[in-house]
Protein backbone atom coordinates (compact mmCIF):
# COMPACT_ATOMS: atom_id res chain seq x y z
CA UNK A 1 0.00 0.00 0.00
CA UNK A 2 1.48 3.36 -0.93
CA UNK A 3 1.49 6.17 1.60
CA UNK A 4 -1.29 8.22 -0.03
CA UNK A 5 -3.55 5.20 0.39
CA UNK A 6 -2.61 4.78 4.05
CA UNK A 7 -3.01 8.34 5.33
CA UNK A 8 -6.06 10.45 4.56
CA UNK A 9 -4.98 13.92 3.33
CA UNK A 10 -6.35 16.61 5.62
CA UNK A 11 -5.90 20.19 6.75
CA UNK A 12 -5.95 21.80 10.19
CA UNK A 13 -6.11 25.44 11.22
CA UNK A 14 -5.03 27.45 14.23
CA UNK A 15 -7.04 30.68 14.43
CA UNK A 16 -5.58 33.45 16.62
CA UNK A 17 -7.72 36.21 18.14
CA UNK A 18 -6.71 39.78 18.99
CA UNK A 19 -5.60 38.68 22.48
CA UNK A 20 -3.21 36.10 21.03
CA UNK A 21 -5.38 33.15 22.07
CA UNK A 22 -6.27 30.26 19.76
CA UNK A 23 -9.67 28.79 18.90
CA UNK A 24 -10.23 25.41 20.57
CA UNK A 25 -13.34 23.37 19.78
CA UNK A 26 -15.14 20.43 21.38
CA UNK A 27 -16.40 17.56 19.21
CA UNK A 28 -20.17 17.24 19.30
CA UNK A 29 -21.42 14.61 21.78
CA UNK A 30 -17.86 13.90 22.92
CA UNK A 31 -15.39 15.31 25.37
CA UNK A 32 -12.61 15.54 22.78
CA UNK A 33 -11.28 18.98 21.89
CA UNK A 34 -9.31 19.93 18.79
CA UNK A 35 -8.49 22.57 16.22
CA UNK A 36 -10.83 22.78 13.21
CA UNK A 37 -9.69 20.22 10.66
CA UNK A 38 -10.97 18.08 7.84
CA UNK A 39 -10.30 16.15 4.69
CA UNK A 40 -9.21 17.45 1.33
CA UNK A 41 -11.89 16.73 -1.28
CA UNK A 42 -11.17 15.68 -4.87
CA UNK A 43 -8.92 18.15 -6.61
CA UNK A 44 -9.01 20.79 -3.84
CA UNK A 45 -5.79 22.49 -2.87
CA UNK A 46 -4.95 22.46 0.85
CA UNK A 47 -5.81 26.19 0.99
CA UNK A 48 -9.22 25.61 -0.62
CA UNK A 49 -9.86 22.73 1.78
CA UNK A 50 -8.92 24.69 4.90
CA UNK A 51 -11.18 27.58 3.91
CA UNK A 52 -14.09 25.19 3.23
CA UNK A 53 -13.53 23.23 6.45
CA UNK A 54 -13.21 26.41 8.53
CA UNK A 55 -16.53 27.63 7.18
CA UNK A 56 -18.24 24.25 7.56
CA UNK A 57 -17.05 23.67 11.13
CA UNK A 58 -16.98 27.13 12.72
CA UNK A 59 -18.81 29.40 10.25
CA UNK A 60 -15.81 31.63 9.48
CA UNK A 61 -15.12 32.60 5.87
CA UNK A 62 -12.47 34.50 3.93
CA UNK A 63 -13.86 37.80 5.21
CA UNK A 64 -13.35 36.62 8.82
CA UNK A 65 -9.83 35.20 8.81
CA UNK A 66 -6.51 35.99 7.19
CA UNK A 67 -4.20 33.05 6.48
CA UNK A 68 -0.75 33.97 7.77
CA UNK A 69 1.23 30.78 7.17
CA UNK A 70 0.93 27.28 5.72
CA UNK A 71 3.34 24.56 6.79
CA UNK A 72 5.56 23.06 4.13
CA UNK A 73 5.42 19.72 5.95
CA UNK A 74 2.58 17.27 6.34
CA UNK A 75 2.18 15.90 9.88
CA UNK A 76 0.91 12.35 10.27
CA UNK A 77 -0.80 10.49 13.03
CA UNK A 78 -2.14 6.97 13.29
CA UNK A 79 -5.65 6.43 14.56
CA UNK A 80 -5.72 3.51 17.04
CA UNK A 81 -7.01 0.35 15.34
CA UNK A 82 -9.90 -0.11 17.75
CA UNK A 83 -11.27 3.38 16.99
CA UNK A 84 -10.60 3.68 13.24
CA UNK A 85 -14.12 2.59 12.35
CA UNK A 86 -15.47 5.65 14.18
CA UNK A 87 -13.28 8.11 12.28
CA UNK A 88 -13.73 7.21 8.62
CA UNK A 89 -15.60 4.66 6.57
CA UNK A 90 -12.47 4.20 4.46
CA UNK A 91 -9.66 2.04 5.72
CA UNK A 92 -7.00 4.64 6.41
CA UNK A 93 -4.31 4.00 8.99
CA UNK A 94 -4.49 7.66 9.99
CA UNK A 95 -4.31 11.16 8.66
CA UNK A 96 -1.64 13.44 7.25
CA UNK A 97 -2.31 17.11 7.77
CA UNK A 98 -1.15 20.36 6.24
CA UNK A 99 -1.44 23.05 8.93
CA UNK A 100 -2.42 26.70 8.62
CA UNK A 101 -2.10 29.64 10.98
CA UNK A 102 -4.71 32.38 10.62
CA UNK A 103 -5.62 35.62 12.29
CA UNK A 104 -9.24 36.38 13.16
CA UNK A 105 -9.96 39.72 11.48
CA UNK A 106 -13.69 39.91 12.22
CA UNK A 107 -15.57 39.66 15.49
CA UNK A 108 -15.67 36.37 17.38
CA UNK A 109 -19.45 36.78 17.22
CA UNK A 110 -19.14 35.46 13.67
CA UNK A 111 -18.16 32.02 15.01
CA UNK A 112 -21.16 29.80 14.29
CA UNK A 113 -20.85 26.09 15.08
CA UNK A 114 -24.18 25.35 13.41
CA UNK A 115 -23.50 27.13 10.13
CA UNK A 116 -23.58 23.78 8.30
CA UNK A 117 -24.78 20.22 8.72
CA UNK A 118 -23.70 17.93 10.15
CA UNK A 119 -22.63 19.97 13.15
CA UNK A 120 -19.17 18.82 14.21
CA UNK A 121 -18.53 20.96 17.31
CA UNK A 122 -20.86 21.90 20.15
CA UNK A 123 -18.63 24.27 22.11
CA UNK A 124 -15.63 26.54 21.56
CA UNK A 125 -13.30 28.61 23.69
CA UNK A 126 -10.10 30.65 23.45
CA UNK A 127 -6.98 29.10 25.00
CA UNK A 128 -3.28 29.93 25.13
CA UNK A 129 -1.17 28.75 22.21
CA UNK A 130 0.44 25.73 23.92
CA UNK A 131 -2.65 24.52 25.83
CA UNK A 132 -3.87 22.18 23.02
CA UNK A 133 -0.63 20.19 23.25
CA UNK A 134 -1.66 18.99 26.73
CA UNK A 135 -5.38 18.77 26.00
CA UNK A 136 -5.59 16.98 22.65
CA UNK A 137 -6.24 13.28 22.30
CA UNK A 138 -3.03 11.31 22.85
CA UNK A 139 -2.66 9.86 19.36
CA UNK A 140 -2.66 13.37 17.82
CA UNK A 141 -0.19 14.82 20.34
CA UNK A 142 3.01 14.38 18.32
CA UNK A 143 1.46 15.90 15.18
CA UNK A 144 0.17 18.81 17.28
CA UNK A 145 3.62 19.28 18.84
CA UNK A 146 5.31 19.41 15.44
CA UNK A 147 2.73 21.79 13.96
CA UNK A 148 2.71 24.12 16.98
CA UNK A 149 6.51 24.22 17.03
CA UNK A 150 6.65 24.89 13.29
CA UNK A 151 4.17 27.76 13.51
CA UNK A 152 5.28 29.22 16.87
CA UNK A 153 7.70 31.80 15.41
CA UNK A 154 5.04 33.20 13.11
CA UNK A 155 2.48 33.02 15.94
CA UNK A 156 4.80 35.02 18.22
CA UNK A 157 5.09 37.71 15.54
CA UNK A 158 1.35 38.00 14.85
CA UNK A 159 0.34 37.83 18.53
CA UNK A 160 2.58 40.87 19.18
CA UNK A 161 0.83 42.75 16.35
CA UNK A 162 -2.69 42.23 17.75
Amino acid sequence: MIEKDIYRPCVAIIIVNKAGQVLWCRRKNQNGWQFPQGGIDGNESPLEAVMRETYEEVGLGKEDIKIIKETDEWYKYDVPKDTRKYFRKQTYKGQKQKWFLAKLISSEKRINLSANRPIEFDKWTWVNYWYPLKACISFKREAYRKALNNLSGTYNNISKDT
